[in-house]
């Protein structure tokens, strides 16, 4: 149930316009690191599901779920994974990411800055095309250690798509971090209750975190877009991930969807919220460049 936060707490109207200005030319400047949740390829679509709970809906649609399971991708991916196999849930997060989409403006726009680290967060592959193009790049992404036989927590791959040494990475101008995986290149996804039971168990000491990314955040903040933190887990890979960076941290959010457990998680780590519509946002941001 979504409840009305206190309106000092948001920075509204024309400051929130004029503090996203100067965030926008830390942006382009490289100090700040750009955090993408799933709205950003709303902006464009959706083509595919654009939410975590659109994402459930999916798999609802392919597979009778429990209530426990209506509206909770990662409770509804474990529900199939436990009825039929693992592979029926690959199979259908790669029908539910295989519609491309054109970047978004904003999206096009991140991807020529040529920055440090972006961080995408949704499993589809709009960002990676978005800074094709340039080779000077390279992703690491998010894997499952179920099944695969290895002690691994993520996987390195160039811009062409092939799959690489962590070494290389470190000549990479861009690094792209899809932190739960994405349907290209290599289909990797963590989306079951059971894919993320190993990794939160060790992520508080860092262990599923890429050292690249640890290092490249250092001294940067970060821009919150099109995310929601509305559940624990996209709260405790939010403030994994920003560990140990430096301040300041912003978040473009809806005050009218915002929760107090939302509210609260920002205040927390000292995010501050701008409610500006992300439309809105994506222009300021882009007009900076």
């Amino acid at each position: 149930m979504n409840l009305p936060v206190a309106n000092t707490e948001i920075l509204k109207l024309a400051d929130a316009e004029s503090v996203l200005a100067e965030v926008a030319a830390r942006l382009v400047a490289g100090s700040t690191v750009p955090y993408l949740g799933p709205g950003v390829a709303a902006l464009e679509g959706p083509a595919f599901p654009v939410t975590p709970e659109a994402l459930a809906a999916f798999f609802g649609t392919r597979v009778a779920l429990p209530k426990r399971a209506k509206g909770n991708p990662w409770t509804a991916a474990q529900h199939i994974e436990g009825l039929k196999h693992r592979n029926t849930v690959t199979a259908l997060m790669n029908d539910a990411f295989a519609p491309t989409l054109a970047p978004s403006p904003l999206q096009a726009f991140i991807g020529g800055l040529k920055l440090p680290m972006i961080v995408d967060t949704w499993y589809d592959d709009t960002m990676r095309q978005a800074l094709q193009g340039r080779t000077d790049w390279g992703e690491v992404q998010g894997i499952t250690r179920a099944g695969i036989g290895e002690d691994r927590w993520y996987r390195f791959y160039d811009a062409a798509g092939n799959e690489t040494a962590r070494g290389a990475a470190e000549s990479w101008t861009t690094i792209l971090y899809k932190p739960h995986g994405c349907v290209a290149p290599a289909k990797n996804y963590l989306i079951s209750d059971a894919d993320y039971v190993e990794v939160l168990t060790e992520i508080d000491i860092q262990t599923p975190i890429p050292d690249i990314i640890k290092n490249r955040r250092t001294e940067r903040g970060f821009l919150f877009l099109g995310c929601r933190f509305h559940d624990q887990m996209l709260r405790t890979y939010a403030r994994q991930i920003t560990k140990r960076s430096a301040l300041p941290h912003y978040a473009v959010v809806d005050p009218d969807l915002l929760t107090r457990n939302e509210l609260r998680f920002l205040l927390t780590h000292a995010i501050t919220p701008i409610a500006v519509p992300l439309a809105r946002a994506a222009q300021i941001l882009i007009a900076a460049g």
